[in-house]
């Protein structure tokens, strides 16, 4: 019998090293204060983020056109009137507040403290992965209705669209496996022939309707017979324009890429004008070209196609400008078309498995909400990719069936850039202002409730997303609750002075929670731990107190200062959490004197669970035990670690 030559157990730990196998480079970046990118005009990331927005047109005309009938052009017009007096402006506010692509997410951040604004933040990313998971499988979904409905495709195919959306989605894996690189170049071809090609077919279908004035008559024949008020026309269309809210898709994306954005050579780092300025011509730009595009597309695709051939099953089922291409071009032209429509959706679901892959680390390890292997891009993409197809299967590759999902991610993402702005402009005191994008605000909040009423599937997954990062994440900030959490200690002169005094003999420091914070404080504190631990009266000792700050932040930098209360010395600090914060100085003291610094600590007096909700709520709880346990994880050398001393 012949046996293998490679061993099953070598076989298994080679594919776990891949899989865990990170890029030096990237990694290294990742950890540096300011990240490298290559920067390019804004125009050509305009084209970036354009793989993304400009792609919806594939199918956005056909969902309008299901969604609001003959009323679609009103409808959309309504979207367009929304994107350019109220996105836009909001975005272009949130690029001026996050010149290095942090995002209202971050501007969130920023403005909501503590727990409440950590957990506001992980609902927001539930809503983004619902939005970017969407993307991949919507865009895989109507890149296969291209293929499928093509008249050169076999037929063999068309009952074959799930089939075809895996496939397609598993490709992008295996793109994101060996490795993504940024693709700006690839972006703009992509992007300047499908606006040129999209030219043409609205072109042509303008020209169409000017010959044949009839198919005006009878568009407006079925709109008055509907809908004979005109007021009423537009209260319905008001009614009926959230269902169309995917082609707001863009904006947050284009605020992402801002780092990408070409500024002025005299640009502050800290804050490049010219930097925002341009990613403002971006914005304003991408939003224009497509408002055109929303508009002429969806009363060419209205006037022009049958109303039963947009539904299931019926040719211009999202792929209505598709269909147009095909019966007046001719399916030569309609297959370049295709084609080109394809590409662009195929890199759209790229650039939202990109979005992904930076947007979960950037939040979650900050957290301390992250296990270790979410820093790795290849499980995370087989994970992302396990759940597209999870979502193509559960909705059948089915575009109109998947628009609701989609626009839910997209305006909740929309309504909280709305909310940050305002907010941001409200601690501004400028009333005006405040008031004006609070409407806009409302407006964008209504859009969100609308659409999740009327197709609560997007909330459904979007609630899927959030339970699972919530759940995860406590897990994970549990879990690694006892790491040592402190980026680096920086101490003052005085507080230096303290420990080298303090160097000459055994280094002795009582941890005290400050309270009246005068001398009798401290007296009483003294002579409680020199009875308790046996300490000699002629040995100095030092008060070690950490103020809790935010308690919800996992890693910060310890600022100790040195203060004196009479005769007694302080050093003094702030940190998320306390134990983490003493175990950090006294191995901090410990390099600096090259001797082994004694702790002394109180027994507290409760309820331990309580404690340890304490500690992982607040930082604080059972000190001594935890900073023993902290300690023990950062050095595990028994000889060499700081000392730990309960008494009372």
């Amino acid at each position: 019998m012949v046996k293998p030559t490679v061993p099953t157990p070598t076989i298994s730990r080679k594919l776990m090293r891949w899989l865990l196998e990170e890029d030096r480079q990237e990694k290294e970046r990742s950890h540096d204060n300011e990240e490298i990118h290559r920067q390019h005009p804004w125009w050509q990331v305009m084209c970036l983020t354009g793989v993304d927005y400009f792609s919806t047109l594939g199918y956005q005309p056909g969902i309008a056109a299901l969604a609001a009938g003959v009323l679609s052009p009103i409808a959309t017009l309504i979207l367009v009137l929304l994107t350019l007096f109220g996105a836009l402006p909001i975005y272009r506010y949130v690029a001026a507040k996050s010149p290095h692509g942090e995002g209202s997410i971050a501007m969130l951040e920023h403005l909501l403290s503590w727990w409440q604004g950590k957990l506001f933040v992980l609902c927001l990313l539930g809503f983004v992965a619902t939005d970017f998971i969407i993307t991949i499988t919507l865009s895989a979904a109507d890149a296969t209705a291209h293929i499928v409905e093509n008249p050169l495709a076999p037929m063999w195919l068309h009952n074959q669209q799930i089939g075809i959306t895996l496939i397609l989605v598993a490709l992008l894996a295996v793109v994101f496996l060996r490795g993504f690189k940024e693709a700006v170049g690839i972006a703009v071809f992509l992007v300047g022939v499908y606006l040129l090609l999209n030219l043409i077919v609205i072109g042509v279908g303008l020209y169409q309707i000017v010959i044949n004035p009839s198919v005006i008559t009878n568009w407006q024949t079925a709109l008055f017979a509907r809908h004979p008020n005109f007021v009423v026309m537009l209260g319905v269309a008001v009614l009926l324009f959230p269902k169309l809210a995917l082609g707001l898709s863009g904006f947050e994306t284009g605020v992402a890429v801002m780092p990408l954005v070409k500024g002025q050579s005299s640009d502050d780092p800290y804050f490049p004008r010219g930097r925002v300025r341009n990613t403002r011509k971006l914005l304003t730009t991408a939003a224009l070209i497509m408002s055109f595009f929303l508009i002429t597309s969806s009363f060419i695709t209205t006037v022009l196609i049958p109303a039963a051939e947009f539904q299931t099953g019926g040719k211009a089922n999202g792929r209505a400008l598709a269909y147009l291409a095909h019966q007046y071009i001719g399916n030569a032209f309609g297959t370049l078309y295709d084609l080109s429509t394809i590409s662009i959706l195929w890199f759209a679901g790229a650039s939202a498995m990109a979005g992904l892959l930076n947007i979960v680390p950037r939040y979650l390890p900050r957290y301390g909400m992250a296990p270790n292997w979410v820093l790795v891009t290849r499980p995370l993409v087989l994970v992302y990719t396990i759940i597209a197809f999870g979502v193509t299967i559960i909705f059948q590759a089915n575009v109109e069936a998947q628009g609701g999902a989609y626009a839910t991610g997209v305006l909740v993402l929309m309504s909280s850039a709305a909310i940050a702005v305002t907010l941001s402009i409200h601690y501004q005191r400028t009333k005006r202002r405040t008031i004006l994008f609070g409407l806009i605000t409302l407006l964008f909040i209504y859009t969100t409730v609308v659409n999740i009423i009327e197709r609560p599937e997007g909330l459904r997954i979007a609630t899927f997303f959030i339970v699972s990062i919530i759940f995860t994440s406590l897990i994970s900030r549990v879990w690694r609750s006892t790491e040592l959490r402190v980026e680096r200690v920086e101490i003052d002169e005085i507080a230096q002075s303290f420990i080298a005094e303090e160097s000459q003999g055994a280094i002795r420091i009582i941890a005290n929670r400050l309270n009246t914070g005068d001398e009798q404080e401290y007296f009483l504190k003294e002579k409680e731990v020199r009875e308790d631990n046996h300490i000699p009266p002629t040995d100095p000792i030092l008060f070690l107190e950490i103020l809790v700050s935010d308690p919800s932040e996992f890693t910060n930098v310890i600022r100790v200062q040195g203060l004196q209360v009479g005769k007694y010395r302080i050093l003094r600090a702030q940190a998320t959490a306390v134990p983490n914060a003493i175990a950090a100085l006294l191995l901090y003291i410990r390099d600096q004197t090259h001797k082994t610094p004694h702790a002394y600590f109180g027994w507290p007096e409760g309820n331990p669970i309580q404690y340890l909700l304490r500690f992982i709520l607040f930082g604080e709880g059972d000190i001594a035990i935890v900073t023993r346990e902290v300690l023990r994880r950062t050095e595990k050398d028994p000889e060499r670690r700081p000392a730990i001393h309960v008494g009372g």
